[in-house]
């Protein structure tokens, strides 16, 4: 197939499926306890350099406890998909996390307005960037999924995004049109946030998945952080509705509201009040760098984060709120 076109845009993760084969080959896939606290969880899955990837849509079932940890800990120099990145973007960018970047959907945080800091980060020269659409970066991670270098689409072309992606164009063998080639992307570590987990990490989830599913099956490594914990007994009553099968997963993190101060459907609704705190707070260096301080650096996990910003009175407020949005939908 000959290439008649490629973009600009560097290839952040080598997307030849057998050295994907060679890892998972290694991997151990026994049903064990995988229950860890979070902080080990990163310490000994999320290494300085990996490309890394973020579960949930927008604000909605976004790992944020994970988020703050990776920062906490000082994690660099990493990769990042920036697919659906508000909120969890923004934490990352606080703490200059990553320094290679593929763009989507970054910097804004939806009707809140755009991120001050996220939008410094990447005009600093620190970032290497490669544009790409939303959907394509989930057709990326399809490919991986399924174990091909890349998947044919008809997206991006004849866009300033395909001229600064790192996709390649090429005619159909079999009709003769024209074709954008996305080549696959296979995270060296990824988290996701669910509703429910069993301690050898079969997840269930509610709501809008977008990409979840092939992120699990294409990740490396991957770190589960859940609401609750559920027996194995649970789950093996209702098998079809594990939306992430254990042999995927490296370790089970039990976070309640570990997505705060995002939306997690039928759970608790987001804050408000304090996504707009921060982007207040980003605006001036002085006042950003404290409320960091406060927020996260000096907060010894999720748990003491929730509780200076409310504690349980807020989450069962939130809880209300969002079990009445339900209700009225």
């Amino acid at each position: 197939m000959e290439v008649i076109e490629q973009g600009l845009g560097q290839l952040f993760m080598n997307p030849d499926p057998d050295l994907l084969r060679a890892f998972f080959q290694l991997k151990d896939r026994k049903m064990v306890n995988k229950v860890m606290t979070l902080k080990n969880a990163v310490e000994k899955f999320v290494h300085d350099g990996d490309y890394l990837a973020i579960g949930g849509f927008g604000a909605n079932r976004t790992p944020i406890a994970a988020c703050h940890e990776i920062v906490r800990q000082g994690k660099k120099n990493m990769g990042f998909a920036g697919h659906t990145a508000t909120h969890d973007m923004q934490i990352l960018s606080a703490g200059e996390v990553y320094n290679r970047l593929d763009v989507a959907y970054v910097v804004g945080l939806e009707a809140r307005g755009l991120s001050a800091c996220s939008r410094k980060y990447l005009q600093s020269g620190k970032v290497q960037t490669t544009e790409w659409t939303n959907y394509a970066l989930s057709v990326r991670l399809q490919a991986a999924a399924m174990g091909v270098p890349y998947l044919p689409a008809r997206n991006m072309m004849g866009t300033d995004t395909f001229k600064y992606s790192a996709a390649k164009t090429a005619l159909c063998p079999y009709t003769g049109k024209k074709l954008v080639l996305l080549p696959a992307l296979s995270p060296d570590v990824s988290i996701i946030h669910v509703h429910e987990s069993d301690i050898f990490g079969n997840c269930r989830f509610k709501g809008i998945a977008v990409a979840d599913k092939e992120l699990a099956n294409a990740s490396k490594r991957l770190i589960i952080t859940t609401e609750k914990l559920i027996s194995s007994n649970e789950i093996k009553q209702d098998p079809s509705s594990t939306s992430i099968p254990y042999h995927l997963v490296d370790a089970v993190c039990v976070v309640p509201f570990g997505g705060y101060p995002g939306t997690m459907a039928g759970e608790y609704f987001s804050d408000e009040e304090h996504l707009k705190e921060w982007m207040t707070a980003e605006k001036d260096a002085d006042k950003f760098k404290a409320f960091l301080n406060k927020n996260i650096y000096e907060c010894k996990d999720h748990e003491e984060y929730i509780r200076i910003n409310g504690g349980q009175v807020k989450m069962q407020e939130l809880r209300a709120k969002e079990l009445l949005l339900n209700k009225e939908g």
